[in-house]
């Protein structure tokens, strides 16, 4: 598996699993799973808080129990902020409390990286910054970033922090992709110009930040996947012609589409399948050329200018 630097921190695997989805599994599938990451050189996992309402961490450590060997060959991150269709809180008093309980439930004594997953309306940085102190002071966190977040958002938590961030977890795939789209797309007149994210990704490299790309295989926000759908019949057979040639499944191209960037960008898989998780894993070992990278993101219904 190649590794990447995230932040210029924390040596970790290009791709990561993310553990969404997890609570739906079993204790024997989960750990199934668990061992085929690690098996391939996956050895990042990404939780947050209220992934099965905390059930995803807590079957992650019966399936993975967290001895101190295992401990030192895995990396953990989780996610807080999310009070679920009631409010986003990045307070001290809850970011503190969350992991907590994120440590309880993972059995462990510390996370790798904390990110806080959503933007928060009435964030006080000062108060953010002083949490994070805690926890970096108390052995809890390692390292710190956010989900979702736009350049603004993270040089105002840096400022208080005094500190660099070294992630910022962003939904990406070859059919979602508005941070490409608009740095293709500069000074014309159409939807693709629109820069929504004050150029995220152009200011995460800037700033040393890795982007962490969840929804790899997805349209829209959890609209469905592109992979197989009748929405992406060009795609599709773009994918499926690469995928010939490199003998390689389509979950692996998709991924080595977002790979192929050269923002190092991590990808984070949420699939529950072993068997398709190895297939995908062999991403890191494909290098698109450019005009294969290209055609890909033609074939996805966007247009060059």
């Amino acid at each position: 598996m190649r590794e990447i630097t995230l932040g210029g921190a924390l040596q970790a695997p290009a791709v990561a699993l993310g553990c969404m989805r997890m609570a739906a599994l079993d204790k024997a599938e989960a750990n199934r799973l668990l061992h085929t990451a690690l098996e391939n050189g996956v050895n990042f996992f990404d939780h947050a808080d209220i992934y099965g309402g905390g059930q995803s961490e807590r079957l992650f450590a019966e399936a993975l129990p967290m001895s101190p060997a295992m401990r030192e060959k895995v990396l953990l991150q989780s996610k807080c902020s999310i009070l679920p269709g009631v409010a986003y809180d990045c307070s001290k008093e809850h970011i503190l409390r969350s992991v907590d309980g994120i440590l309880e439930r993972l059995d462990t004594e510390y996370l790798d990286v904390l990110l806080l997953h959503r933007p928060d309306a009435l964030v006080e940085p000062e108060e953010v910054a002083e949490a994070f102190h805690s926890l970096k002071e108390a052995g809890k966190v390692r390292h710190f970033g956010v989900s979702n977040h736009n350049p603004g958002q993270i040089a105002l938590l840096e400022q208080a922090c005094g500190g660099k961030l070294i992630i910022d977890q962003l939904q990406m795939s070859i059919a979602h992709c508005l941070a490409i789209d608009a740095g293709l797309n500069v000074n014309i007149e159409n939807s693709f110009a629109v820069d929504r994210d004050g150029d995220i990704l152009n200011y995460c490299r800037l700033h040393g930040i890795t982007i962490q790309a969840w929804s790899p295989f997805q349209y829209g926000m959890f609209q469905g996947t592109f992979l197989g759908s009748d929405k992406y019949p060009a795609l599709n057979e773009k994918i499926n012609q690469l995928a010939e040639k490199y003998d390689a499944t389509p979950n692996a191209i998709a991924i080595a589409w977002l790979l192929r960037h050269p923002a190092k960008i991590q990808a984070i898989v949420g699939t529950t399948n072993a068997g398709r998780l190895e297939g995908i894993c062999k991403a890191s070992e494909i290098t698109l050329t450019r005009q294969e990278w290209y055609s890909l993101y033609i074939a996805a219904g966007k247009s060059l200018p």
